[in-house]
């Protein structure tokens, strides 16, 4: 990150809400260096309350948490603050629910792992322009791998359900998490 300081305005307020308690504490403090003021709320009931009671001028939403869908939070947030700047993650990174996110007000829509200079940019890009490509994208065998482990994850590392979820052969996703991570 360069040294110089970040034109955020005049409200520097942003929210977060994600489910992921650690990734939550680790982006908070990532975006205070970088100047903005930050709330964290771990489900959408909190980042509903927050988006109602104090309508923040950004806002970093995941898509699914545990109490519910975080486009929830961006519809409220989008009523009460018409010019906020919204980006919602996803560890599901598909068209449709990039579509639907941005129908309902998203500034831009980012899929996980996504760092603290993936989210100030997509924050700070103006609107009528595309954010610049990432420094180190991740390679394709790497979002491949990842998406293997969050559904893994999501079956409760169960390998036969996980197979038949990504329509693969059981021993062919066995020889896969047998592996390491590609880079």
């Amino acid at each position: 990150m360069n040294s110089e300081p970040l034109d955020l305005g005049e409200d520097r307020s942003l929210l977060l809400v994600d489910d992921d308690e650690a990734f939550l504490r680790r982006l908070a403090k990532a975006m205070e260096k970088r100047g903005f003021e930050v709330e964290m709320a771990g489900s959408v009931a909190a980042g509903k309350a927050i988006s109602t009671a104090r309508p923040p001028a950004y806002a970093v939403i995941d898509l699914r948490l545990e109490d519910g869908n975080g486009l929830d939070v961006v519809e409220i947030l989008r009523a009460r603050r018409p010019d906020a700047r919204i980006v919602v993650l996803t560890g599901y990174g598909a068209i449709a629910t990039a579509v639907a996110a941005v129908k309902i007000g998203a500034t831009d829509y980012l899929a996980k792992p996504a760092d603290a200079t993936d989210v100030t940019n997509a924050l700070l890009a103006l609107t009528d322009g595309l954010p610049p490509p990432p420094e180190n994208p991740m390679s394709a065998d790497r979002v491949r791998w990842e998406h293997i482990q969050r559904v893994y994850e999501l079956c409760d590392r169960n390998v036969s359900e996980t197979a038949r979820r990504l329509s693969m052969h059981r021993r062919t996703l066995q020889r896969i998490l047998a592996k390491r991570s590609p880079r």
